[in-house]
């Protein structure tokens, strides 16, 4: 007789797409909303693992207590503020996160007490996973942690990541480690780890262009005069 895994309430259900449930839906959702979740091996470009690291010195909080309030404070900790869209329900398993205002999201593949994960979506920047988690040191003291294991998605993505991207995805998260830290009142320096761990780019997923965020949302920007012209119903 078999039963579930001990942890399989802290994983999303499986899912062929996406569903934006808890937030308006409309234009906002547009991007997100039916495109499937993505891993590095759906990507395009270089893949990529990047590990940013801070130890909260001085700090009692315990690891489930930081991965706590990073989860519940997220939009404010991570810089993206009223960007990063959460879901009524939280960042629990399955839920679907707005980023860059709908332009994008995240889905959260796993969540417990020490750490959370995102997947990302077809169109996003990147294919991939980043978790969120904290843990004790050899010392004792709580270290918080983010770490990635991504891929560009199409052939623009990478040659964004070549031409400045790259460098400033990691500014970012290295900022949203400092961040946190000062939620926690320390003052820990961020260690950070960039590692190429396939510098192959998967050209037969070229076509992942077609999903692009930035690409659908000129083309839907330039269309617009034409939806507006459009005979409406008067019936």
């Amino acid at each position: 007789m078999t039963g579930q895994p001990r942890d399989a309430a802290h994983w999303a259900r499986y899912t062929e797409t996406l569903e934006v449930a808890g937030l308006r839906k409309g234009a906002g959702t547009r991007n997100v909303e039916g495109r499937r979740p993505v891993s590095p091996l759906q990507g395009f470009g270089k893949m990529w693992q990047k590990t940013f690291k801070v130890r909260l010195e001085g700090v009692g909080a315990s690891p489930v207590e930081v991965v706590g309030a990073w989860r519940e404070h997220f939009p404010e900790i991570s810089g993206f503020g009223e960007g990063f869209r959460v879901p009524s329900g939280g960042l629990v398993p399955g839920a679907v996160a707005l980023l860059a205002g709908g332009l994008t999201g995240v889905m959260v593949l796993y969540a417990d007490e020490e750490s959370f994960t995102y997947m990302t979506p077809e169109g996003h920047p990147f294919s991939g996973w980043i978790t969120f988690s904290a843990y004790r040191d050899e010392d004792g003291t709580t270290v918080a942690q983010a770490q990635f294991l991504i891929r560009a998605n199409d052939p623009v993505y990478e040659l964004m990541m070549l031409v400045g991207m790259n460098g400033a995805e990691n500014l970012q998260w290295q900022g949203t480690l400092r961040n946190l830290a000062a939620h926690f009142g320390a003052r820990g320096r961020v260690e950070t780890k960039v590692v190429c761990v396939d510098p192959g780019r998967r050209w037969r997923h070229y076509k992942n262009l077609r999903h692009n965020v930035l690409i659908r949302s000129m083309l839907h920007a330039l269309i617009a005069p034409l939806r507006w012209l459009r005979p409406r119903s008067t019936g």
